[in-house]
């Protein structure tokens, strides 16, 4: 039975998700009425035009970077599958049956030179997981289930919809509000990967690990003292560099992952209940 992502998302981004989409409405709506409106006035007429034309060349740069981009991870990564790492590739696999993908995403390893990260992307139409060799030589199979699962997520979350995230486009020029709602976004795929690992204090020490970095004391790390240490930020000073923030701190985000597979669980075992048995 594959999980509701509904029951995984995070209650902030259900509002922030709203407010970008109204929001972006509304100023697609402004922006096409002056369009429309300034479009052959002899005083301003070209510089509209000029401004459209920019938008255009915009949208086909960032077509021609994504299918540059996914050429050089075909010809210089490592593609992930039955025959080439295959337990990754089983981490993938399962992760995208459990949370309804009709097919798992692209995976891609490769160098980065000791920098730990892993992101998706949305290239050509297609779904793209990309995991560093760092990240993966310093967790465990437990914590990378975690990661694969958040990157996932996004893609099951419907985070990366290029349409969707066209209409919302607008919304992000309005101050702070788009750094919200991708903040509130990593929350619901930080409880997606908790969810998918099955293995709640390997999620919490695989997002510490990211502060840490050490592979050698990946296995001592301990969650509750970390997650001691968001009583010891300024408040003031820690709110004004977080909003600016596309991620939330790594304290806040160890912490709430408790919640989010709680809830979820909770919802589940009343769908399980609710089912008809015979």
């Amino acid at each position: 039975m594959s999980i509701s992502i509904k029951s995984l998302r995070h209650k902030s981004e259900k509002r922030y998700q709203f407010m970008m989409i109204v929001l972006g409405l509304i100023l697609w709506a402004v922006v096409a009425y002056w369009v429309w409106k300034d479009w052959n006035e002899p005083r301003i007429g070209h510089f509209v035009q000029l401004y459209v034309g920019y938008g255009v060349a915009v949208a086909l740069f960032i077509w021609i970077a994504s299918a540059a981009y996914r050429a050089s991870a075909f010809g210089n990564m490592i593609l992930i599958g039955p025959r080439q790492f295959p337990e990754l590739h089983q981490m993938v696999v399962d992760s995208a049956r459990e949370v309804g993908l009709p097919k798992p995403p692209t995976t891609f390893l490769y160098n980065s030179n000791g920098l730990f990260n892993a992101f998706a992307r949305r290239l050509m139409g297609g779904r793209y997981v990309f995991l560093t060799s760092a990240l993966v030589d310093a967790n465990n199979d437990a914590q990378v289930r975690f990661v694969i699962g958040h990157e996932i997520g996004h893609h099951a979350a419907g985070h990366l919809n290029p349409w969707l995230n066209a209409l919302k486009l607008p919304a992000f020029a309005i101050p702070f509000l788009g750094k919200a709602y991708s903040r509130s976004r990593e929350y619901t795929c930080d409880s997606i990967g908790a969810y998918l690992s099955k293995d709640l204090h390997a999620s919490r020490t695989a997002l510490q690990m990211l502060g840490c970095g050490c592979r050698r004391l990946n296995s001592q790390m301990n969650c509750d003292a970390f997650m001691e240490q968001e009583s010891m930020v300024p408040p003031i000073f820690g709110f004004l560099t977080e909003i600016s923030r596309t991620h939330p701190r790594l304290t806040r985000r160890v912490a709430a992952i408790r919640d989010g597979v709680e809830q979820a669980s909770t919802m589940r075992d009343r769908m399980l209940d609710a089912e008809p048995r015979f």
